[in-house]
């Protein structure tokens, strides 16, 4: 009875309630189409491109297509010495005039230099383009050099060369380089070596500047102003800018020390004996002096020089470190060809990292270098792949690092086990979307940041002269197969492929290399 009488209640209250409309079945978002790049080119031949993204701030960047591989024997470290001397002391500004107009705008104003590019960046509010565009353009046209200036970065700069050769982390990489491009362009030390600093004075920069910073060679990117307005500031303060009419030839002594030895890697005579003598020594009885293009060391010659893969091995003799290092590395395709989305899906599937990660699945612990090497050989330290993308050719490659108790060819075996996986096995479909979607998902977090959006696009136009969108990328990554990859795959280190670059630091020989790579079917045929 109780139960009927609540029955009856609950139905009477529910009659009370007003009922609601029904709504519209709700409507999923559509993709929507990002705004064109727009581009201008001035009477001048430089290019202005922006990008019309919303936010709270403002970003621009001038890009040059200038750096370590267009250095002449004798100019070799001046890009680098160039980046630090941004923002010091011009001909209309001194340098702490400099400082307390770049402070309101934020303070973020920098410089860098690398193989291919030299880029200054600032981002701000909106309404402090105009004051940025011409402190770009003052510290990039008009630098002063002044000695005192210049010796206050020499010494940041063999403080700066000298903490990055004692990690082998950083030292590898450029020795990589060396031997992969030996005596040629990308073979040039991204950094000053040592014993140069103290060669490069305000004259130098002047010269070399004035070679390369030519209107036809540079881009000036920016996201969150009006294309008019950024064509405007850069007609204004870089309109006037002109090439030189005659290419001027720098005369090269190709047959110095500093190109017989790795000089990125050579120490003063105050330094503690270490790897890099070993270093210097080993290089020194692989490498030949520069041949072909650097001895003709015009501007024409230097700018149109493709970079000429060689490959090789290096053993970097060393004591007392806690781990061996060993790297491999294949000549991939270069950033205009269309393998190299495969090529990046084949970095990504790799993947890799430290033996000890606080991430999950976005920090690759699904990858290949984890689920078969680092979870499966305690020994292993680190283990990951990488690649260095350029204009006219790259490398694709792994490392490790392992305790000494291990053996360097039982590790050059894991790695080479593992490439020749990718070459001689499809890569399951699973496997496949996984790296495809964790490709796209990098390529899309990464233009979250204004200053990363603005200094894509400025790399873009110098390299393809358009803006790749993320969507168009996305898309050429969906469309990768794993017959893509094999293809891919077998290309750079199958049967035909160029032979591979090896580099080995600590106690244990890499010389087994020839045999074990062999013994995996990996790499040219012997």
């Amino acid at each position: 009875m109780l139960r009927n009488i609540q029955l009856a209640r609950a139905r009477y209250i529910s009659s009370s309630i007003p009922r609601a409309k029904q709504l519209p079945k709700r409507c999923y978002a559509s993709r929507v189409e990002p705004l064109p790049t727009k581009i201008t080119t001035l009477g001048n031949k430089l290019r202005v491109a922006t990008e019309a993204t919303p936010g709270h701030f403002s970003a621009v960047g001038v890009y040059i297509d200038a750096g370590s591989r267009y250095e002449a024997p004798q100019f070799t470290g001046v890009s680098h010495i160039l980046d630090r001397m941004a923002f010091k002391s011009t001909q209309n500004r001194s340098s702490s005039v400099m400082s307390t107009e770049i402070d309101p705008l934020g303070g973020q104003m920098f410089a860098s230099s690398s193989r291919e590019t030299i880029m200054y960046q600032s981002s701000h509010f909106h309404n402090g383009t105009p004051l940025a565009m011409s402190i770009l353009a003052d510290t990039i046209l008009n630098p002063l050099f002044l000695a005192e200036e210049l010796q206050t970065q020499r010494e940041a700069a063999r403080y700066e060369v000298r903490e990055l050769n004692s990690k082998p982390e950083t030292m590898l990489p450029e020795a990589l380089h060396y031997v992969a491009y030996q005596g040629n362009t990308l073979g040039n030390p991204a950094l000053c070596p040592d014993e140069r600093i103290d060669l490069i004075d305000g004259d130098m920069l002047r010269i070399w500047t004035r070679e390369w910073f030519r209107p036809e060679r540079i881009v000036i990117a920016g996201a969150g102003m009006p294309h008019e307005e950024l064509v405007e500031l850069a007609d204004k303060h870089f309109g006037h800018l002109t090439s030189p009419s005659l290419y001027s030839t720098i005369t090269s002594n190709s047959t110095s020390q500093s190109r017989l030895i790795p000089p990125q890697f050579l120490q003063n005579s105050q330094s503690t004996p270490s790897v890099y003598k070993s270093l210097a020594t080993a290089a020194s009885s692989l490498l030949s002096p520069s041949t072909g293009p650097y001895l003709d060391a015009s501007f024409e010659a230097l700018a149109s020089a493709k970079a000429r893969y060689s490959g090789g091995s290096l053993q970097l003799p060393a004591q007392g470190l806690d781990f061996e290092h060993v790297y491999v590395a294949f000549e991939g395709v270069s950033i205009r060809d269309p393998d190299i989305y495969p090529m990046a899906v084949i970095q990504m599937l790799l993947g890799g990292g430290g033996s000890f990660s606080s991430g999950g699945p976005g920090k690759g612990m699904y990858t290949r270098l984890y689920t078969h090497v680092l979870n499966h050989y305690h020994t292993i330290d680190h283990c990951a792949s990488f690649h260095h993308i350029y204009a006219d050719t790259s490398l694709l490659g792994l490392f490790a690092s392992f305790t000494p108790d291990e053996s360097m060819r039982k590790v050059l075996s894991i790695l080479a086990h593992q490439l020749s996986l990718l070459l001689y096995e499809k890569v399951p479909a699973v496997e496949l979307a996984r790296a495809k979607k964790q490709l796209q998902s990098s390529l899309a977090m990464s233009m979250e940041s204004r200053a990363v959006e603005v200094e894509d696009l400025g790399r873009q136009i110098l390299v393809h002269g358009r803006k790749v969108g993320a969507i168009e990328m996305a898309e050429k990554v969906d469309a990768v197969t794993a017959e893509d990859l094999q293809r891919v795959a077998h290309k750079l280190f199958g049967d035909n492929a160029k032979p591979p670059t090896v580099i080995g630091m600590g106690t244990q020989d890499i010389g087994q290399w020839p045999d074990v790579f062999k013994t995996y079917g990996v790499g040219p045929l012997q």
